[in-house]
């Protein structure tokens, strides 16, 4: 099912009270704030919930017992994490202050779950090269990347062609998390696969133009303030997608970037047939690059501003996994 159907059955699944209104709102406001349009869709999910577990009544109805019932259901009978459920807390959040404007005193005190403290999974640099050497074509060169350069997938799949400088051997990361750029390296033995990239997209984005297209998606009012911009080759994805499709939200043809999911089924088997058995994502990798930049020696804050950390206590957590187990003990019976 298309993205505008399935919002458009939120919308049918809610007739009979003014919700239809009160969703589209919510993505008008979502989108004025610019938020992605995966939070977008995650958001409305959760107010759709939310109004169908109260029995269709109006959020402007309901209040503190009723968010706290919600959120506890998701806990006690959905089982879910935490991180979930304080996903759902953020969108009826953002329902509440920004979209029906009603500053609510008990939205301050409602308790998000704790979340638990996890050690990232981190691959040794054998374990890396023995996935990395089971994988190939554009997968391989994402997982690469991933890993050479520490960015998150994300960032690497919306990585523009303007970014990368291939004389200075940098990469600019624009719009990471909390809407921040920061530089990272571009790994010399990626730079001529990086090359043919580029090349392959250039000849794309020829034939798109050919056939009346080319566009590419780009953030914010930058299409507005630059009307040229989005049909010039800088600006296009340095991974495009094999084929053109509709933007959920303009309805433009455009051609997106390469589908993250065809990355994670070609990691997941390069791990599997590399015969490692930890739990490996594409997060993985920027772990073990963050990891074995310590374990290096490199320093903290270093790794901390390639990361794109605010904080450099979460850096910090990768040195409990460096050299060896227990925190780099040796332990007494080694001795």
């Amino acid at each position: 099912m298309s993205y505008s159907s399935r919002n458009g059955e939120i919308n049918r699944m809610v007739s009979g009270i003014p919700a239809p209104r009160l969703l589209d709102e919510m993505r008008r406001v979502l989108r004025l704030k610019h938020y992605s349009i995966r939070t977008e869709a995650v958001y409305v999910g959760w107010v759709r919930r939310f109004v169908l577990f109260h029995g269709k009544r109006h959020p402007r109805e309901m209040g503190a017992a009723e968010v706290e019932q919600f959120l506890s259901a998701l806990a006690v009978q959905g089982d879910v994490a935490a991180s979930t459920q304080n996903q759902a807390l953020s969108a009826l959040l953002f329902l509440y202050r920004d979209v029906l404007g009603v500053e609510l005193p008990w939205l301050d005190g409602v308790i998000r779950a704790k979340r638990p403290l996890r050690v990232p999974t981190v691959l040794s640099r054998d374990e890396v090269t023995r996935a990395l050497a089971c994988m190939d074509g554009r997968p391989w060169l994402l997982a690469s990347l991933l890993y050479g350069t520490g960015m998150r997938l994300m960032e690497a799949l919306r990585l523009r062609v303007k970014d990368v400088d291939f004389e200075r051997g940098d990469i600019v990361v624009r719009d990471g998390k909390g809407g921040k750029d920061r530089h990272t390296m571009l790994p010399r033995v990626l730079v001529e696969p990086m090359r043919r990239e580029i090349e392959r997209a250039a000849a794309l984005h020829a034939a798109d133009l050919a056939a009346g297209f080319g566009k590419v998606w780009l953030p914010f009012a930058l299409a507005r303030k630059y009307p040229t911009a989005a049909g010039e080759f800088g600006w296009q994805y340095v991974f495009p997608s094999t084929r053109r499709s509709m933007d959920p939200r303009s309805g433009e043809e455009r051609r997106h970037h390469f589908d993250a999911r065809i990355l994670s089924r070609a990691l997941k088997r390069g791990v599997r047939e590399a015969g490692i058995v930890k739990p490996v994502s594409a997060h993985t990798l920027r772990h073990s690059f963050a990891a074995h930049l310590l374990e290096a020696g490199q320093d903290i804050r270093t790794v901390q501003e390639l990361l794109g950390h605010k904080d450099v206590v979460t850096t910090q957590i990768y040195t409990h996994v460096l050299n060896r187990g227990g925190m780099g003990v040796v332990s007494p019976l080694d001795r």
